[in-house]
């Protein structure tokens, strides 16, 4: 298994894309009516790519996944050159932070953050993904099985393996999940990973009811019910 996709639903996905490509320094892979793909490229063999389906999430849904860029000793010309791509300055009650919180087009709320120890200098422009969850002792042992990333020194944070790209941190919930989040990931199986829904379940997940039929990938969901689709897995009959 790996983790294959960052997913924002949006109702103006073209323009989203472009927005997050020009941010990351990702390369756009496909444009059409039905979204954008970009990707961004981590380390020889290791990328995430960034994926903007057309879809309407009501704007009061909590967000339970976002990103927090890199900023360090650059924070504060990271967060201008995104407020110049399209980001706004937002207050979401975080109060007197070392970090800038800025909103995207589609008002996703996300963080240019100031240097920490525990992002590595391999991580490229995305230091973290904080992800919302009841229990994160749990959630951690379900997301290291269905990515392959592995426990750092923080045992509620995520490395790929080979130490580039992002952490994924597993962070206690402010509040229970309330509706789809915008923001999601997708994880593809190996061709080793014969049984991978089983997988899901064992590690305490559940497989979603299915948006549409016949789509190339089963949606699932951790216990605190954040969705991850399995790329490539056909539903259960």
């Amino acid at each position: 298994m790996r983790l294959e996709n960052i997913v924002w639903d949006s109702p103006d996905p073209r323009a989203l894309g472009h927005f997050w490509a020009e941010a990351l320094g990702a390369d756009v892979l496909t444009e059409d009516d039905d979204g954008l793909e970009a990707r961004l490229h981590l380390a020889p063999e290791v990328f995430l790519d960034l994926c903007f389906p057309p879809a309407s999430t009501p704007a009061d849904v909590p967000q339970r996944l976002h990103l927090d860029l890199r900023g360090a000793e650059q924070q504060h010309a990271v967060a201008e050159r995104l407020v110049g791509l399209g980001a706004r300055r937002v207050d979401i009650g975080q109060g007197d932070v070392p970090w800038v919180v800025l909103a995207d087009p589609d008002g996703n709320a996300f963080c240019v953050m100031e240097d920490r120890p525990a992002y590595r200098a391999g991580s490229g422009p995305v230091a973290a993904l904080p992800l919302d969850c009841a229990d994160p002792d749990r959630e951690a042992r379900f997301w290291a099985a269905v990515t392959g990333w592995a426990p750092t020194a923080d045992p509620h944070a995520l490395a790929h393996p080979s130490g580039a790209g992002p952490l994924l941190e597993l962070c206690p919930e402010p509040g229970p999940r309330r509706g789809k989040s915008r923001l999601h990931l997708d994880v593809r199986p190996g061709p080793d990973d014969a049984t991978p829904l089983d997988l899901v379940r064992d590690h305490g997940g559940t497989v979603l009811p299915q948006p549409a039929p016949g789509l190339p990938w089963t949606a699932c969901a951790d216990a605190s019910g954040n969705e991850v689709c399995l790329l490539g897995v056909a539903p259960p009959a």
